[in-house]
């Protein structure tokens, strides 16, 4: 006669041997080009700030309303590079700081030099619609318009230690390759005010490559600076 309990045991064992046996092992949510997945940690703000771009943008390339409202694995479309990827990221895009031609954008925005001293477009593909400025090291890098820092870093390889300041809902500006960073992130600066000195981090001469975003695309940065 059987034991009871011991078929009991058996049956429960075997339960358990082909829920194992079937079990599907679950994935988590790819990132296709253009997108992020959201990882433990991220803020909506911190995403944007390593993609170049603007929080007010992100949200509405998300159809997002509130920017505390998003969930691990998430999969976010974000444009531009990343500018400090985050460890443990979905995704690791190639910096693409301003590429091809100049999009259309209005003249909203009032800027002055950023750097005294000599100029000179960007002649490649991935820079020509920034600016190099020359100098001394050590000398002054000014905000070319009010706002707030929203990277302050040396995470972008070939950038060097480099400040994007977010002025509006639309554009940012990037000042990279300084010596020393005066200003941290979530700062509010004024246009004028030294925010950094002058360098070579990330590259073989002093200058100060400045960039102009509008919604994270490429701006032709000479078109809004004052003629000189």
């Amino acid at each position: 006669m059987h034991n009871p309990l011991r078929l009991f045991l058996i049956a429960a064992l075997s339960i358990v041997l082909v829920a194992c046996g079937t079990s599907k092992k679950t994935t988590s949510p790819k990132a296709g080009p253009g997108q992020y997945v959201v990882v433990r940690g991220d803020t909506l703000s911190k995403i944007a700030r390593q993609h170049g771009q603007s929080l007010q943008s992100l949200m509405r390339m998300n159809n997002i309303s509130n920017p505390n409202k998003i969930k691990v694995g998430q999969v976010l479309n974000v444009q531009g590079g990343s500018a400090a990827p985050t460890a443990g990221s979905s995704v690791v895009q190639q910096p693409t700081p301003v590429t091809g031609k100049s999009v259309a954008a209005p003249r909203s925005i009032n800027l002055t030099w950023p750097a005294q001293g000599p100029h000179k477009r960007g002649t490649t593909a991935s820079n020509s619609q920034g600016v190099y400025i020359s100098g001394k090291l050590g000398d002054p890098v000014k905000a070319a318009a009010s706002g707030k820092v929203v990277y302050a870093g040396s995470g972008l390889r070939g950038y060097g230690n480099m400040l994007i300041i977010n002025h509006d809902a639309n554009f940012l500006s990037v000042y990279a390759h300084n010596e020393k960073l005066l200003v941290s992130e979530n700062t509010q600066v004024k246009q004028g005010q030294n925010i950094a000195t002058m360098g070579n981090t990330g590259t073989n001469a002093v200058q100060l490559y400045f960039e102009l975003r509008y919604n994270g695309k490429a701006v032709d940065a000479l078109r809004y600076l004052p003629k000189k």
